[in-house]
């Protein structure tokens, strides 16, 4: 039993619309991947830096350059160039002082035609020392 002719050749169509699908679904999971990998960082240096500036012998605002130097040496100087990190000093719990070292900007996209697009926000915290 033989095919109609205009059955011929809709096996491939099929398979690069499928195929199409498949690598947009892999793109995603992969840019999900970066943005979780970049926020874990930029948390974990923020708080590296609100250690650093809650130190006896060193100025507070210190903590916010000692952030993005982090981030540049974990991640990337773009990725440091993209962020704007700030420290200052809050009143905590019980009279203490807070350092608080908080990290705003961008993240990379795996599609450099969208630019630029999740934003990331990530705050560290640290008991200044000496108070």
């Amino acid at each position: 039993m033989s095919r109609p002719a205009r059955d011929e050749g809709s096996a491939v169509v099929e398979f690069v619309l499928v195929s199409m699908l498949l690598v947009a679904l892999l793109m995603a999971v992969l840019q999900v991947a970066v943005f979780v990998h970049v926020r874990n960082v930029i948390a974990a240096s923020a708080q590296e830096g609100a250690r650093y500036g809650a130190n006896a012998d060193v100025h507070s605002a210190a903590g916010a350059e000692r952030t993005r130097a982090i981030v540049e040496r974990a991640l990337s100087a773009e990725t440091s160039d993209g962020l704007t990190c700030t420290a200052r000093e809050e009143a905590g719990e019980a009279g203490a002082v807070l350092v608080v070292v908080r990290c705003t900007g961008a993240v990379p996209s795996l599609f450099s035609a969208l630019g630029d697009l999740l934003a990331i926000d990530a705050t560290g915290r640290a008991v200044k020392e000496g108070r």
